[in-house]
């Protein structure tokens, strides 16, 4: 049985950048046990005040972009070149057999997962949609609290979960391909007006020309859309994980938009409106948890349910009869 740890152990261990304890750590606040989240949350209160100093990014992209090998080649730039301490949260599908992660992140980014500037987590995205777990903004704050500079959370896919991630990073990275089809008619207009950058990936081996076009018409597309509340103009990229062309430049796009919107004071009030989102979201959360754990709620709710798959009750009038317990 593994040791329950205290919250001034886990404090001092977070804090001295211990990665064991952070691992521990975020295990913690992953778990749904009511004791465990009593304790997460006390560890989280206890850590907060050294958090905040980190880069966040967001990166998603669509099936087959090359997310984790991307990944790798600009974390190792970060490590190796740049002196920083990284840490990743890949959120992957969840098992739906055993609810564990079914990519494993960490198995795919070797050479980034041994070094020692680097800090991997693989979580599963259990019953979100695709992308950031509920413990997922938890997790953040106490890998910055470990002292880790910047933050790259990885989503799954393309998909409603992009706004999540969004909510909850600084600056946001769509990966794209060349030659995909999809370089206009295919583009989801949500996902693209929130990204802060794009970059065509795979721009290697005879792909050059074809980056450079979808390039091209990437940059031309977002030009179409309303400049950003921020005030900065995506920038659309091509890098290649392979041969490394490029991925400097990326890092090199995140930087100017955070002296940009650090300047402007849009990113330090960005941070605010996203702890307020987070503050309704975990509220929402907690009031669902509460009403389905209600002793009178378990009891009528599987014959309620029957109701409403029969066609004998609408679903909203099965929820006001609920919530009227």
């Amino acid at each position: 049985m593994a040791k329950r740890f205290s919250v001034s152990e886990y404090t001092d261990g977070i804090l001295s950048g211990n990665r064991v304890l952070l691992s521990r750590a975020i295990t913690l606040v992953e778990s749904t046990l009511p004791s465990d989240q009593v304790l997460a949350q006390q560890v989280l209160d206890a850590v907060l005040p050294h958090a905040g100093r980190s880069v966040r990014v967001g990166i998603t992209g669509v099936p087959g972009v090359g997310k984790s090998t991307f990944i790798e080649a600009l974390g190792l730039h970060l490590v190796q070149e740049q002196g920083k301490r990284l840490a990743v949260l890949a959120v992957d599908p969840s098992s739906q057999r055993s609810g564990g992660s079914i990519l494993g992140d960490k198995t795919r980014m070797n050479q980034l997962a041994a070094h020692p500037q680097a800090f991997i987590r693989p979580s599963p995205a259990g019953r979100s949609l695709g992308g950031v777990t509920r413990s997922t903004r938890e997790a953040l704050v106490l890998c910055e609290a470990a002292g880790h500079d910047v933050i790259f959370v990885e989503t799954v896919g393309v998909g409603q979960s992009e706004t999540a991630v969004h909510g909850m990073v600084d600056f946001f990275l769509l990966l794209m391909l060349a030659g995909a089809g999809d370089e206009l008619q295919g583009i989801k207009k949500g996902i693209m007006e929130m990204a802060d950058a794009v970059t065509i990936t795979k721009a290697d081996g005879g792909n050059e020309q074809a980056a450079r076009r979808a390039r091209a018409e990437y940059q031309n597309a977002l030009h179409l859309f309303p400049l950003a509340p921020s005030a900065w103009s995506p920038v659309v990229t091509t890098s290649s994980a392979v041969s490394g062309a490029g991925v400097p430049e990326v890092w090199g796009v995140v930087e100017q938009y955070v002296q940009q919107t650090q300047a402007s004071g849009y990113f330090q009030r960005r941070r605010q409106e996203q702890n307020l989102h987070w503050l309704h979201e975990t509220i929402r959360e907690a009031l669902e948890t509460r009403f389905y754990a209600r002793p009178d709620v378990a009891a009528q709710l599987p014959a309620i349910r029957q109701q409403v798959m029969d066609g004998r009750k609408s679903a909203f009038g099965a929820a006001e009869e609920l919530l009227g317990l």
